[in-house]
């Protein structure tokens, strides 16, 4: 019988042999002899790669097991909670994030070798509007009496402050905007970041007894002498909110400006429209917000000359909203120097820019504004560029029309008083451990080091906020871990469910398979491997579909002044449904493999008194032969055959 056509493109979840696999390998890594080996299995506990790929090092396989129901919560903590403590012991801000990111997590997940990655943002989403409904907060820790300054109140200076106050160190902000967020509210608009969201999850941290100093430039209204002499160690957290202007002649037009004071003044509500054709230069996120938010603000046609987009967005006016009744759908052109398909914003995104109107346009190189009579850019003369090779096309050249030219190309900080630590290049430089070099005391995290994501922001954060710690300790600051995230400890966890080790009175014993001072049959290994996917069986997970969230689309014709959420997040039971297509990379998910196919029965369940997660089977070693069956049907990679090398 032939085989349909549905069972011949179907995606296979497993396949153990490929073709030219005819060869011998490590002949010392085969551990059949007869019926025996001198290897038996160890538990080895890795980090997954979707861990691997966050920024901010997010124990996502830990937070996902307790929203399955793998991992149980603490006592007298419901699972929602005990998922938010998990999720914001590394990023305080689950509920945005889980809205904005752009997710390399998902792109590292291994369950991509299956069928699709897990909706990790959307769990995370869930995580978070959960814990702002149920009005959850945050505990500072005893006070140390040691006091950080912290320069910006962006994703970054929050985050530090937040782990700065789980350690007991008082911490003071400094912002120069009335509100804080940095770009979370100033360069992300809201109907992508909700601002009672964005206002519930930054208060939950000010409500540690973070101090706050708005509308203060460090440099300007406070000289940098005066920061050093009242505290003890400083963070420079400014962001880079200064953009980078195109590099082509003309580009000196006051209505030639950076996609980075366009969402300023957007979300600081005094740009309330555009005049005439729009031209945004970009690819990245940013551009795409520009492009977006030109089309819901929409254009005017009989205006002043103050009322120029421009005039608006240096500072010199603002737009009487009264004005915008009589606004028409914008023309908003968005190019760049990648193909559409590879530019760098997240194609989502891409695709909602796309349906909501935006034309966009790929492989096109700015070459030269084009000035009117009057000094004003009246065109963008662009090139195309060869999609294989890169090179612009010779002969290629063309003028697109516009009254509105915005780069948003790159972005710098502003060093205005603070000129001894610019490092040449519109940044800070940073250590390993988000010092900064040759200046004791000073740290650094977020944009101001290179412009990327605010997950990175985060992840540089918490780790300037532990680096100011064994700082203020007077110790010395050492290497950090090769796979440098929030690790799951196993001790903490029996401590938490009581069952820790008793104390070990450092004598020598012969022998300790019974004694109960130590961890047995598990090994550590999470700061120093990946769990991939070639670890894994993947024979064990079959396809199931990723529950997306629901998802408001906006079309070209009704984008206009719609600025209400587009997306839905996941009830509870959806959360738990997605939740469990994780494949728990690098830690037991208590499937009872190993104990069902183990021939010996040397494999057996963790008593339930004594059983928590990282702790469900142990190895009866008397009973091993070593056969490696446990290892092969394991579908998360935790069982290793090295015992006894």
């Amino acid at each position: 019988m032939a085989a349909s056509p549905d069972d011949v493109n179907k995606k296979l979840t497993f396949r153990r042999y490929h073709d030219g696999d005819h060869e011998l390998g490590n002949l010392s890594e085969e551990i059949f002899q007869a019926s025996w080996t001198h290897k038996c299995p160890t538990y080895v506990h890795r980090t997954p790669p979707c861990q691997g790929s966050c920024p901010s090092g997010e124990d996502i396989r830990g937070w996902l097991d307790i929203v399955r129901g793998i991992e149980k919560p603490a006592a007298g903590m419901t699972w929602q909670e005990y998922a938010f403590r998990r999720s914001t012991a590394a990023n305080p801000f689950p509920s945005v994030m889980g809205r904005v990111c752009p997710a390399p997590c998902e792109s590292g997940c291994n369950r991509n070798e299956v069928e699709d990655h897990v909706g990790i943002n959307a769990v995370e989403q869930f995580i978070g509007d959960h814990a702002l409904t149920s009005k959850f907060t945050f505990k500072a820790g005893a006070d140390t009496g040691k006091k950080v300054a912290i320069i910006g109140g962006g994703p970054a200076g929050l985050a530090a402050a937040y782990q700065l106050r789980l350690l007991g160190h008082a911490c003071t902000v400094f912002d120069d905007h009335a509100d804080l967020g940095g770009m979370m509210r100033y360069g992300i608009p809201g109907y992508r970041t909700p601002r009672d969201v964005l206002d519930g999850e930054i208060n939950r941290i000010v409500e540690m007894g973070v101090t706050l100093k708005l509308n203060t430039r460090v440099g300007k209204d406070i000289p940098l002498a005066q920061v050093e002499k009242d505290f003890d160690a400083i963070v420079w957290a400014l962001g880079a909110q200064a953009g980078r202007p195109l590099p082509i002649p003309g580009a000196e037009a006051k209505n030639c400006i950076t996609g980075v004071a366009f969402l300023n003044a957007f979300n600081d509500g005094r740009l309330q429209y555009v005049t005439g054709r729009v031209v945004v230069v970009g690819g990245g996120d940013t551009s795409i917000d520009v492009a977006s938010v030109a089309r819901r603000i929409g254009n005017i046609t009989a205006i002043r000359e103050t009322d120029r987009p421009e005039h608006v967005v240096l500072g010199q006016t603002a737009h009487d909203v009264a004005t915008t009744a009589s606004r028409s759908g914008a023309d908003v052109t968005l190019i760049s120097r990648h193909p559409i398909n590879k530019m760098t914003a997240a194609q989502h995104e891409v695709e909602d820019a796309l349906r909501e109107g935006v034309d966009l346009r790929g492989s096109l190189d700015p070459v030269a504004v084009i000035l009117g009579k009057d000094g004003r850019a009246i065109g963008l003369k662009v090139v195309q560029m060869d999609e294989k090779t890169h090179k612009r096309i010779p002969g290629s050249e063309f003028v697109l029309d516009c009254e509105l030219i915005v780069s948003a190309i790159g972005q710098t900080g502003d060093f205005t008083g603070i000129e001894s630590l610019n490092n040449g290049k519109g940044l800070i430089s940073a250590d390993k451990n988000y010092a900064v070099p040759n200046k004791p005391g000073h740290f650094v995290a977020g944009d101001i080091i290179k412009p990327h994501l605010l997950t990175t922001a985060i992840g540089q954060a918490s780790i300037a906020a532990q680096s100011i710690d064994i700082y203020l300790r007077g110790q010395e600051l050492g290497k950090r871990p090769k796979v440098d995230v929030h690790h799951f400890k196993l001790l903490d966890k029996l401590r938490e469910t009581k069952l820790a080790p008793v104390e070990y009175n450092h004598q020598q014993v012969a022998g300790t398979a019974d004694a109960n001072f130590a961890i047995h049959n598990y090994e550590d290994r999470s700061a120093s491997e990946i769990a991939t996917s070639d670890m894994l069986f993947l024979g064990h997970f079959g396809a199931t579909p990723r529950l997306k969230r629901a998802r408001r689309d906006v079309g070209a014709d009704e984008v206009l002044g719609d600025f209400s959420e587009r997306m839905v997040g996941l009830t509870d039971d959806l959360a738990k449904k997605e939740a469990e297509r994780c494949m728990s990379c690098g830690m037991c998910f208590e499937c009872d493999n190993c104990v069902i196919y183990c021939p010996q029965e040397a494999v057996k369940k963790t008593p339930k008194s004594k059983s928590t997660m990282g702790r469900y089977v142990y190895t009866d070693y008397s009973r091993c032969i070593g056969c490696h069956i446990c290892k092969d049907v394991c579908p998360t990679g935790y069982i290793d055959m090295g015992l006894g090398e």
